[in-house]
């Protein structure tokens, strides 16, 4: 079920005004998203840079689901953009004590919020926000149950694009839990649109989605055939908190099976970049021996995560900015025509 329609997203000149899935997205939407998270970092340095892009605007996290890593990120890059942050705590919220959903964004809203960045448990949350702020307000989706991650997306294609200078004709293979994750879904979705030569999924028919044809992947059920001639292995944790019945027999059993170990990351290409969205489950998925080697590019991932959240936010504002002069223009010269 599609949760979401590209028209939600964009405003009337076809531009960004939230960002809640890179389902229905062109090419250009994203490849603007990943110039812009370059331009903030500093070719001679590699540290991000603070500037004033987003100052005098109010930014709300609105994290209905635990996390550290996102929104730590999220925070540095609302900071980084200079902008006011306000991290809204669930549990002592509205929303626990009986206030309805709307009625908490309705509040906050009042209290002249310019983006929300949400986080939650439930598959289209972030849609039904967006649906329903005020025209000013501009939703960021920071994960929906199943449905999406897109800036997680997005800071993967970024670090992609930073080792391999495009991502056009690379073989990328994803290991782990495709039928749970939200990553995976905007994983694909993005190497989609940036036209990988071939997206493989790595895993038990259990973890793996009922009509994989239909997302344009290549299930392998052995690791090793999977993982031959390809640029990028993405490995991706067990979703156990979102699995309904006992998929797998252990995850002792999983990574004798499909843990990515030195070994079997000599099948990829000799240049293959390994990566991760976290939390990297040791042993699990993937041998300490990957996670710290040289190929691993984990780390960066998570540096990288921090221009590309600040490159969403700045291009939806940006956007919003052209869209409202724009609209100046068109007013004044009509009112010059009619005088």
């Amino acid at each position: 079920m599609r949760l979401t329609t590209p028209n939600i997203q964009l405003n009337e000149q076809g531009k960004l005004r939230h960002f809640l899935t890179l389902e229905g997205l062109k090419q250009h939407h994203l490849t603007e998203i990943l110039d812009v998270a370059e331009s903030f970092i500093d070719p001679a340095t590699g540290q991000i840079k603070k500037v004033p892009n987003l100052h005098g605007k109010t930014i709300m996290n609105l994290f209905f689901e635990p996390s550290t890593r996102t929104l730590t990120t999220f925070e540095i890059a609302e900071k980084r953009l200079s902008a006011d942050v306000v991290n809204l705590n669930i549990e002592t919220s509205s929303t626990k004590k009986g206030e309805t959903l709307l009625d908490t964004l309705w509040n906050l809203e009042a209290m002249l919020a310019d983006v929300f960045v949400v986080r939650h448990s439930e598959s289209g949350a972030a849609h039904f926000i967006a649906k329903h702020v005020a025209p000013h307000v501009h939703v960021v989706n920071a994960g929906d149950g199943q449905h999406a991650h897109p800036t997680q997306a997005m800071l993967d294609m970024f670090t992609i694009r930073k080792h391999k200078g495009d991502i056009y004709d690379l073989k990328v293979a994803i290991i782990g839990d495709v039928q749970h994750s939200r990553v995976v879904r905007s994983q694909i979705q993005a190497l989609s649109i940036l036209e990988a030569r071939e997206i493989r999924v790595i895993g038990p028919r259990t973890l793996m989605p009922s009509h994989p044809e239909a997302l344009g992947v290549h299930v392998y059920e052995h690791i090793e055939e999977g993982l031959d001639g390809v640029d990028v292995i993405i490995n991706v944790r067990l979703q156990s908190e979102r699995m309904k019945s006992a998929l797998l027999p252990s995850g002792k059993e999983f990574f004798n099976l499909y843990g990515l170990t030195k070994e079997r990351l000599g099948y990829a290409k000799p240049d293959a970049i390994v990566m991760h969205p976290g939390p990297v489950n040791r042993g699990v998925e993937i041998d300490s021996e990957v996670v710290d080697g040289h190929q691993s590019v984990i780390l960066e991932q998570v540096t990288y995560g921090i221009a590309v959240r600040m490159a969403v936010m700045s291009v939806i504002i940006e956007n919003a900015r052209q869209l409202n002069e724009s609209k100046l223009s068109e007013a004044k010269a009509t009112e010059e025509t009619e005088a």
